[in-house]
């Protein structure tokens, strides 16, 4: 076990003495422990290069197949030496959906399971679990997007138009709006990590020609914030301007019905999908989106 600690340490961080500090050994140690591992084998793993350890087909392969084994005992390990972890529970969430969709319904969770202490990893987008924390992260995309995880959809495909309330009283009193390509004609708002959402929803709704550059934005708050400013109409996902739709703050002109590829996928590593608390937050949360319709609260 130690010697292949020390050999896919080294092969992922690309340096006897990234891996020593990792482990808190010496790199005579690392490199002692990786030729004891090739000399069990009988042929070389890794080999020094000018710019750092490049691995043989034979260590390549031994990487491939390790790796997920030795991580799923390590985790399996940690949670038996300290069974209070079994009920620990580290997530990392996109910050919209997690205001706006997750925390309404968190309550509902922790009364149903106290025992379980949850909290909240910084988010990335870019995730590649390659820290302890956080067990699993809700990600914007789709499941079939990262093959070598545990993937679930959750919520978020449903996407709908919005505009400012009087933007579209005005339109409706001149005749206007009556179909849903005349919204070529208008500023549309565009999230900057979406760009193609427009494209999309006019094509669902039947609708020929290309959308115009418009504005873009980088958070779903400032273009909601845009719309109410009257600055242009935005599409979004459902499920993060409920709120705004009932209190009408905001106007939706085409109740058209437009399901995306992408929405808020639930991730994990696979050796950590059996963990305990998140397969019980798994399956709540799963259970609350597919409760309903994707705009209501549950």
């Amino acid at each position: 076990m130690s010697e292949l600690h020390a050999f896919i340490t080294a092969a992922r961080l690309g340096s006897f003495t990234r891996a020593a500090d990792a482990l808190c050994v010496t790199q005579g140690a690392v490199s002692r422990a990786i030729g004891r591992l090739e000399a069990h084998f009988d042929q070389p793993l890794m080999r020094r290069t000018a710019h750092g350890l490049s691995l043989t087909p034979a260590g390549k392969a031994l990487m491939e197949a390790s790796a997920g084994p030795l991580q799923a005992i390590e985790t399996i390990s940690a949670q038996l030496r300290v069974p209070a972890a079994r009920q620990q529970l580290s997530l990392s969430v996109i910050p919209t959906l997690a205001s706006v969709w997750l925390m309404p319904r968190l309550p509902q969770f922790q009364e149903r399971h106290p025992d379980i202490a949850l909290s909240f990893s910084a988010y990335r987008r870019n995730e590649d679990f390659s820290e302890p924390t956080p067990h699993a992260a809700i990600l914007i995309g789709t499941p079939d997007q990262w093959p070598q995880w545990h993937c679930d959809y959750v919520v978020g495909r449903e996407v709908t138009v919005i505009c400012h309330p009087d933007r579209l009283k005005a339109r409706r009193g001149e005749g206007r709006w009556q179909h849903p390509g005349e919204l070529l004609n208008e500023p549309l708002l565009y999230h900057t990590n979406a760009p193609d959402n427009w494209r999309q929803w006019f094509d669902a709704a039947g609708v020929q020609g290309d959308p115009a550059p418009g504005t873009a934005l980088d958070q779903v708050s400032i273009i909601v914030r845009a719309v109410m400013a009257d600055m242009g109409i935005a599409v979004l996902q459902r499920c993060l301007i409920r709120d705004e739709i009932e209190a009408g703050r905001v106007a939706v002109p085409f109740d058209v019905p437009v399901r995306l590829q992408r929405g808020y996928v639930l991730c994990c590593p696979r050796q950590r999908k059996d963990h305990p608390a998140l397969a019980t937050f798994r399956r709540w949360i799963l259970d609350v989106a597919a409760g309903g319709t994707e705009a209501g609260v549950t």
